[in-house]
């Protein structure tokens, strides 16, 4: 083998990956067809869900200070995220080239071998390992791998190769992004409709202006290079009567509202993650997000497959788990496509979403379905509101001084946290250390909306979602524990 691990693509996704294998000691090459990062960004941002899976690895310091905003919304229409109790707030304007400087340097900082102007070809999984075809800069050669990871975008690669389906629907439409420097323009909110489409203007870092233009109508186009930027000016004064021809282009793009999943993210040892596995209308700022979180579920998971404890099906529930998440996230973005991009036909729906979201409850489901705070998985327990949630932050006191929940997940293992010094409990766990954190500490700020109050010990996935609570799961801890950390004392 060359590696336990080949991931396909250098992006957010597969940068994430490539990190959170490293952290578990697995070896793992990232192909990069690019010479380089095009400083492009289509992503800006991260969500509340993000922002916490950056945190328990360590990562928000890297990004320096962070402009953050509880104001968001759900196809155009104004919504206060800050109606969601002890989460963190967006960030708002942090471009993907960013992002993908700082995970590059946290994935190679941690051994990861990133190999760029290497292009995926084709590949061979005979059941026993995944033979990559790879052209480089010295010829085509064959690397051999474990588990080949497709974290190569929406047009993916590896997706083709592998044979996945990836049913749903083409794009109706075009829709030009750019971004430009020399000009003043005001903001404009997503979702302000024109009588022949939508535009938007955002400001970004720099002096750079993001503008989105819509133009009701225009049809999808197969392109193999990016539109000019004349052909954005062109939309946008047809839409807008404003001449912004005289600004320069950063950069420009079009995109459409095509929506599709793959009915699987796994094909034997192929396995894909980010758009690969699913696209979508960039509705919310949600694609880059989910692509990450995509990889932190994964990571940990093939991690344990290639350090030989995996418990059986635990790569299954890699599918199971996210690709219900995805499944959201494509009816979520579609609802939101319907209300900002179409036509005085839907005001009627809009001036009712409107009334509707002004109740806090309304307010609380839509910023936790764009947040991503509202992903809970099946961990196979019930009797507990927090099993398979995220875990909340807490700040604790105990055997490692003062510390947090979320710093206790920097190293991707597990923990299990015993708030009330329970040798026996930690007795029953010490098989599974060579996995799983074992905690001793008292909670400082156990807050009515964290759920834990009352809770005696919690045991957390590396993916910071939880498992097991007592009192309360109706499972018990060693069978959890061999749920997810597989045999004790196994390695």
């Amino acid at each position: 083998m060359d590696a336990a691990v080949i991931v396909v693509g250098a992006g957010p996704a597969g940068l994430m990956l490539a990190g959170e294998l490293r952290l578990a000691g697995v070896e793992v090459i990232v192909l990069e067809r690019l010479q380089e990062r095009t400083g492009e960004s289509r992503g800006l941002g991260f969500t509340a869900r993000t922002m916490e899976v950056f945190d328990q690895r360590g990562l928000l310091p890297r990004f320096g200070d962070i402009e953050t905003s509880n104001v968001g919304h759900f196809g155009g229409l104004p919504v206060d995220f800050g109606v969601l109790e002890g989460a963190w707030q967006a960030a708002k304007t942090v471009p993907q080239s960013v992002t993908e400087t700082h995970l590059e340097q946290w994935a190679t900082s941690l051994g990861a071998d990133i190999r760029r102007e290497h292009e995926f070809v084709s590949l061979k999984d005979d059941g026993e390992c995944v033979e990559v075809q790879v052209r480089g800069p010295q010829g085509v050669h064959t690397l051999r791998c474990g588990h080949l990871v497709g974290c190569d975008g929406g047009r993916s690669a590896v997706r083709k190769a592998a044979g996945f389906d990836f049913p749903g629907t083409a794009s109706t439409m075009e829709m030009f992004l750019a971004d430009i420097k020399g000009i003043e323009l005001e903001p404009r909110m997503i979702g302000e409709t024109l009588p022949g489409g939508m535009v938007m203007i955002g400001p970004l870092p720099g002096g750079i202006t993001r503008i989105i233009v819509c133009e009701r109508g225009a049809p999808p186009q197969q392109r193999e290079v990016p539109p000019s930027f004349d052909e954005v000016a062109d939309a946008w004064k047809r839409l807008t009567g404003d001449d912004i021809s005289h600004a320069e282009p950063v950069w420009v793009s079009a995109f459409g509202n095509a929506t599709r999943q793959v009915t699987e993210y796994r094909r034997g040892r192929v396995i894909l993650a980010g758009d690969a596995a699913h696209i979508h209308l960039p509705a919310g700022g949600q694609g880059m997000n989910t692509s990450i979180q995509d990889s932190v579920n994964l990571g940990w998971k093939l991690a344990a497959v290639a350090n030989g404890w995996a418990p059986e099906g635990l790569l299954d529930s890699y599918h199971s788990e996210r690709h219900a998440v995805g499944k959201r996230l494509l009816m979520n973005t579609q609802a939101q496509g319907l209300l900002f991009l179409s036509g005085a036909e839907v005001q009627p729906l809009r001036d009712v979403m409107s009334e509707l979201i002004a109740y806090e409850e309304v307010s609380q489901h839509l910023a936790a379905m764009v947040s991503g705070l509202e992903i809970s998985y099946d961990v196979g327990a019930a009797g507990h509101p927090l099993l398979g949630r995220r875990m909340p932050s807490l700040e604790l006191a105990g055997e490692r001084g003062g510390t947090s929940s979320t710093e206790l997940l920097h190293s991707a293992r597990g923990v299990l946290l015993d708030l009330e010094d329970n040798p026996r409990l930690r007795g029953r766990a010490a098989p599974w250390s060579d996995r799983v954190d074992i905690v001793t500490a008292q909670a400082r700020n156990v807050s009515a909306a964290s759920g834990l109050r009352g809770s005696s010990a919690v045991l957390v996935r590396p993916d910071g979602h939880v498992a097991w609570v007592a009192p309360g799961s109706s499972r018990d801890l060693p069978s959890t524990l061999q749920r997810w950390f597989g045999q004790p004392g196994r390695r």
